[in-house]
C-alpha cells in the first residue's frame, strides 16, 4: 500500500505533549551513555537484525536494574573460598514477566539470565493499522497470581498504548500487585494511554519520543520492532 492511500486513523487526533508526559512520576525514562550508544543502533535502519536484537536485549538489562532498583532482598549466606561463610542476598520479591507477542520475545533473554527462577507468560495483542485497535488472539497466563510478587510486562515499542493496556485489562482480572511496563521506545500518547488506565503501573522507557504520525508510528521511531527482530521486512 503506497503512501497515498494508507490509513491514517490518527490523523487529526490530539496527542499530549512529551514535556508534560515526561515529568510524571511514574515514568521513568533511563539515562545511561552506554544506553544511548544502543538505542542509536536501534534506530539505524542499517543495523541487521542479529545485531538489532542483541542491542534489544542490552537495553532490557538497563530497564531491568531500573525496574528493580527497590526490590526487597533477604540474607543468603553462600560458601567463601577461605572456608568460612560469607554474606550475601537474594531476591525477596517473587517476580514473573509477561512478553506481548511477538516483539516482546525480544526482551525475554535478559530476564532469563538476571531472573532464571522467574515464570515466563506470554500474551498475544494485534493491532488493526486502519483502526489502531487491539485483539487478543493468545493468552499464556497462570491459574493463580498468588505467587507473582512483581509482573514485569514486556514490549519494545509503546505507541497508542492499546496492546499494552489490553493485556494489563486481562491480567488484572486476576492480579492486583505490582506491574512494571517495560519498553525500548514510547510515545507521549502510548505513555499517557497506560499511566491513565492503571494508577499503580510504572513504566520503564529507554527513550520518550515525540510523537505518533498519521498512521500511528512512533516518530522519530525504530520502525517495526518485531520485523526487525524476526528479519521479516
Amino acid at each position: 500500500m503506497d503512501g497515498t492511500h494508507a490509513p491514517a486513523p490518527m490523523r487529526g487526533r490530539s496527542q499530549p505533549d512529551r514535556a508534560a508526559v515526561a515529568q510524571h512520576p511514574r515514568l521513568t525514562v533511563v539515562e545511561h551513555p552506554l544506553l544511548a550508544t544502543q538505542v542509536t543502533l536501534l534506530r539505524d535502519v542499517r543495523t541487521p537484525a542479529p545485531e538489532f536484537t542483541r542491542a534489544i536485549e542490552e537495553v532490557t538489562r538497563f530497564l531491568l536494574w531500573a525496574a528493580l532498583a527497590d526490590t526487597a532482598t533477604a540474607p543468603m549466606p553462600v560458601p567463601g573460598h577461605s572456608g568460612e561463610p560469607v554474606p550475601g542476598q537474594r531476591l525477596a520479591e517473587r517476580i514473573a514477566a509477561l512478553a506481548i507477542l511477538r516483539a516482546g520475545l525480544g526482551m525475554l533473554e535478559p530476564v532469563r539470565n538476571l531472573l532464571p527462577s522467574a515464570p515466563l507468560y506470554q500474551i498475544g495483542v494485534r493491532r488493526d493499522e486502519s483502526t489502531l485497535q487491539p485483539t487478543v488472539y493468545y493468552t499464556n497466563l497462570p491459574n493463580s497470581y498468588a505467587e507473582i510478587d512483581h509482573l514485569l510486562l514486556l514490549d519494545p515499542m509503546l505507541a497508542t498504548g492499546g496492546s499494552l493496556r489490553a493485556a494489563l485489562q486481562i491480567v488484572r482480572q486476576g492480579y492486583h500487585g505490582r506491574v512494571s511496563a517495560l519498553g525500548i521506545i514510547g510515545a507521549p500518547l502510548g505513555v499517557q494511554t497506560m499511566l491513565d488506565a492503571d494508577p499503580d503501573v510504572r513504566i520503564y522507557l529507554a527513550a520518550l519520543d515525540d510523537h505518533l504520525n498519521d498512521r500511528g508510528f512512533i516518530i522519530p521511531g525504530l520502525g517495526d520492532a518485531g520485523d526487525r527482530i524476526f528479519g521479516t521486512l
